[in-house]
């Protein structure tokens, strides 16, 4: 099986409602724009897409969709999760089905006192067997409240079919011992944009990160200077989109990504029910990030 790309920038696009129905045309409308600019592919179905709010027939036909307009040679991830290991293989597998390149595949954690390093171990293991598609483990603590252990992933990278780690845990030394217990080729990717910058440094090879839903040129940017190691010009671009980027994942969360999206042009919208819109106040804290950000588009 051939990996797909994952080097680069992936932004986790939402999806997109209207009056509390997936709203097809408007992703299909933000999908060609980002297609557009440099990022190596995307991410549907995350955390930022609202997964847990869509039903079976839903994640299928935005799949489908996505599909439809991203080109062959841009990677198409999906969020494929569940909190069983036979659900987990029903998911990835509908998945597959639908057009994904690589599945995303979030820590079950209902069970958070029995999730231990083994466990996690034989889910991935057993999922990646049954995969048609190359498997991304997917550790975001912030959401599930369970860490997936870097020496766990240090074994779950000799599965052939897991070639990578989505870390979302915005802790720099767990990227750093993602990176130096993984063979040379593992593809450790960094979902916190705060944190994109440091990652690419110790070893990251891209980023899925919120931030380049709104801004994908310039977080593009920094990817390539950090890999021309152009660090001083890194350094200050990361500083200057840090602000937007706290703001579209923990200041403000879905809500304030989707409002941001608005102000730059896409569709963004409401969250789904019982998520509820932005605040006027976050949404003018966040023009202003934006207009701050313009003189370097």
């Amino acid at each position: 099986m051939i990996t797909p790309n994952l080097h680069g920038i992936f932004p986790p696009i939402p999806t997109p409602f209207h009056q509390d129905e997936v709203d097809y045309g408007a992703l299909v409308d933000n999908i060609t724009r980002w297609m557009r600019t440099g990022i190596a592919g995307m991410l549907v179905l995350g955390s930022n897409g609202e997964a847990p709010f869509l039903d079976q027939d839903e994640s299928q036909r935005v799949v489908a969709a996505a599909r439809e307009v991203t080109p062959r040679d841009r990677t198409l991830i999906v969020g494929a999760s569940a909190e069983s290991t036979k659900g987990a293989i029903a998911a990835v597998q509908r998945a597959a089905g639908a057009g994904a390149d690589v599945v995303l595949v979030r820590t079950p954690s209902y069970f958070k006192s029995r999730m231990t390093a083994d466990v996690f171990v034989r889910h991935y293991t057993a999922v990646a067997d049954a995969s048609p598609v190359p498997v991304l483990p997917y550790n975001v603590p912030s959401f599930t409240g369970v860490v997936l252990p870097p020496a766990a992933v240090a074994r779950l990278s000799r599965h052939p079919n897991i070639v990578g780690v989505k870390d979302s845990s915005g802790d720099l030394t767990q990227i750093g011992d993602l990176v130096a217990l993984t063979p040379p080729g593992f593809n450790v990717l960094v979902g916190s944009a705060p944190t994109l910058y440091a990652s690419l440094c110790v070893g990251a090879v891209g980023g899925i990160v919120a931030a380049a839903c709104v801004v994908p040129d310039l977080c593009v940017r920094l990817y390539e200077l950090a890999r021309a190691n152009r660090h001083a010009e890194a350094l200050a671009l990361q500083q200057q989109l840090t602000p937007i980027a706290k703001s579209v994942t923990s200041t403000y969360g879905v809500a304030g990504l989707k409002a941001a999206l608005d102000l730059a042009g896409y569709r963004g919208g409401l969250p789904r029910a019982p998520l509820e819109g932005a605040s006027p106040e976050a949404i003018d804290t966040m023009r202003g990030q934006l207009h701050a950000l313009q003189a370097l588009a």
